[in-house]
């Protein structure tokens, strides 16, 4: 597993907390053989890491010989058949996430991420690599965290046609949009959601609409087939939205929600990010804090998803269904 912070650690909980029922209802046993993160470096055993010692930070001393000094040495000496990306998002250009994955994939592992730039800037390409290797690229985590997105359309929404969908995927701007509709401010607000674990140190990429804009662009390429570019979507964020705006709003009956579309188009998918007044009859209004949401238009019927006030567990649980989907009853 390369990034072992929030994400990283709640997910060897569920891990150790769901090992007697992944190994009597899915056959499936793991060990950790290898974790990195810039903080820790590259930590590898490939007899197994004490998953209990992991969580608490005490990490294993090897001697400078035993110690990989890169990605590819670390990949040889944990010898893994399934790999984890869950480092911090790079939107611009999805590294070194990228290159982690392939690394993986070309070592014979099953590749699973929870990062989204890879699947905007290199998706075609470790598909690709992986069915070549026969190996699996899987990425649950990456939009709504566990909510089984991807891994719905091919398996339970055979031939279908997308022709557009229209959320709120970014929960660090309806928890801010919240809380300023109770009074704080937009500095105040931001503090809330960072107090909760849903907002980074530097909010910017929330609050500039990037991570909605990649979570738009991962859905539109994977389940439109159209390879959009993140400048080709329009992207509005919240920071200019001053409390009294929000709050003149919601007074009015009307809240103020990051709304992200795409709709198929003769020319292709035309898509955006930017926040929206909706009437309070419109669903997606009701929406608060860390709840999000998206409604599916095809051609057969709309399907809407709600996924309740997720936590840093969704995500982590987003990675284990994607670890169950990989290895259950594969030889």
């Amino acid at each position: 597993m390369v990034g072992f912070g929030n994400v990283g650690k709640e997910f060897v909980r569920l891990l150790v907390a769901k090992r007697a029922e992944l190994r009597d209802r899915y056959d499936i046993d793991w060990r950790i053989t290898g974790i990195a993160s810039r903080r820790i470096g590259w930590i590898a055993d490939c007899n197994s890491l004490d998953p209990e010692a992991l969580l608490a930070d005490q990490f294993p001393a090897f001697p400078d010989w035993r110690t990989p000094r890169n990605l590819h040495q670390w990949l040889a000496t944990a010898d893994p058949q399934v790999f984890f990306e869950a480092s911090s998002l790079d939107w611009r250009s999805g590294q070194p996430a990228i290159d982690h994955l392939k690394a993986a994939l070309e070592a014979g592992a099953h590749a699973i991420s929870a990062n989204k730039g890879p699947i905007v800037h290199a998706y075609r390409q470790l598909r690709d690599l992986a069915k070549a290797k026969g190996r699996k690229f899987l990425f649950e985590s990456t939009v709504m965290d566990g909510t089984p997105i991807f891994s719905m359309f091919p398996h339970s929404l055979p031939a279908v046609e997308l022709r557009g969908f229209r959320g709120v995927l970014n929960a660090t701007t309806n928890v801010v949009l919240t809380e300023m509709e109770k009074g704080l401010t937009l500095a105040q607000a931001v503090k809330r959601a960072q107090e909760i674990g849903v907002a980074e140190t530097d909010p910017s990429n929330d609050l500039d609409g990037w991570d909605a804009t990649v979570k738009v662009a991962a859905l539109v390429i994977v389940l439109m087939g159209v390879d959009i570019k993140l400048e080709e979507i329009e992207r509005t964020g919240i920071r200019n939205l001053s409390p009294e705006q929000v709050r003149g709003a919601r007074e009015s009956g009307m809240r103020y929600k990051l709304i992200c579309r795409a709709e198929r188009t003769s020319n292709g998918v035309r898509a955006s990010v930017k926040p929206e007044q909706l009437p309070l009859t419109d669903p997606l209004a009701l929406l608060d804090g860390t709840t999000s949401a998206v409604r599916f238009d095809m051609d057969v019927f709309g399907l809407s998803i709600i996924e309740h006030k997720a936590a840093v567990i969704a995500t982590a649980y987003g990675l284990l269904g994607d670890f169950i989907r990989a290895v259950a009853n594969s030889s």
